[in-house]
């Protein structure tokens, strides 16, 4: 079986003038065409919450870049994203997207239709089918230690193709056990359409996640096109355990290309070269499974919202 890129580079600015360059060399190490004409690219940020803080969400630069890299590629460039809390266009607006796109043909487009999958694992999810209407999906996380999961990177990003409050309803209905949700996770990205991952490891949340973190200069751009094996890969970065990570393991169990450090190939830097960065995970992970008010909480501002 042939190896998987992951593209690991250096980067400890958010200089949309420094990040573009970069990111355009990792499109061109991973065989993105140089010529993207009729073809549509989703890009799908982190877009977390409209009142939480900047590092809970994906930077705008970065995100202004990618898109930059991919319309100088001739591509019709979307950008869509189901937030947790409130709604994405008040996401963008209050986190600076509006603001640092302005100027760039970026199509907002709304996650709002409605289409039922049955995952691997059993499940049937309410996905947005806006988020598979596209060529190529651009998963565009940021590097975040999490409560729940311990850390959550490009896998758990593709959660927010979920339908709003259904997402709160998956933690209610299967959140009692962090493995059974992590394999969930992971089913949903048999359904994407062919994927490009860049993620941010820039800046990332430490320590706790994915909301009351606190900052650490990591300095690292990642690209792949496997989020598992991104995943993989930054779990080296940072020196953590991957038998310590639920997703991780979730991988690993289903046999996923990417899951295992030999199926990676490093044509940039390699993980070793980011050691020391002092990178913390929440020792004990909290319950997956809502409790009902706060589950009640977050379907009334998805309400409120619309």
């Amino acid at each position: 079986m042939a190896k998987i890129n992951v593209c690991l580079d250096r980067c400890e600015t958010y200089s949309y003038e420094v990040i573009r360059p970069l990111l355009n060399n990792q499109m061109d190490i991973l065989g993105v065409s140089a010529d993207l004409s009729s073809r549509k690219i989703l890009l799908k940020p982190n877009l977390l919450s409209a009142g939480g803080p900047a590092l809970s969400c994906s930077n705008p630069q970065f995100v202004k870049a990618v898109a930059a890299c991919f319309l100088s590629r001739g591509a019709r460039v979307l950008l869509g994203d189901s937030p947790s809390f409130g709604s994405a266009a008040q996401v963008l607006k209050q986190q600076g997207f509006t603001a640092a796109l302005s100027g760039l043909a970026v199509e907002h487009v709304v996650f709002k239709t409605r289409l039922v999958k049955k995952l691997p694992c059993g499940v049937s999810v309410g996905i947005a089918g806006e988020a598979l209407e596209c060529d190529y999906f651009v998963n565009l996380p940021r590097i975040k230690a999490h409560d729940q999961m311990r850390v959550t990177m490009a896998v758990k990003n593709v959660f927010g193709i979920v339908l709003g409050v259904r997402k709160a309803w998956l933690h209610m209905k299967h959140g009692g056990s962090h493995r059974f949700f992590a394999e969930m996770i992971l089913d949903l990205q048999h359904i994407l359409p062919p994927t490009f991952v860049f993620a941010d490891g820039i800046e990332v949340m430490n320590r706790r996640g994915p909301m009351k973190g606190s900052p650490l200069l990591l300095g690292c751009l990642a690209a792949s096109k496997s989020g598992v094996a991104l995943d993989r890969a930054m779990l080296e970065v940072l020196e953590l355990e991957k038998k310590s990570i639920p997703l991780a393991m979730a991988a690993t169990k289903k046999r996923v290309a990417g899951a295992n450090l030999q199926d990676l190939d490093f044509p940039q830097y390699v993980p070793s070269d980011f050691a020391g960065s002092g990178f913390k995970a929440p020792v004990k992970l909290s319950p997956v499974r809502f409790r009902p008010f706060r589950y009640l909480r977050s379907s009334l501002k998805r309400i409120l919202a619309a």
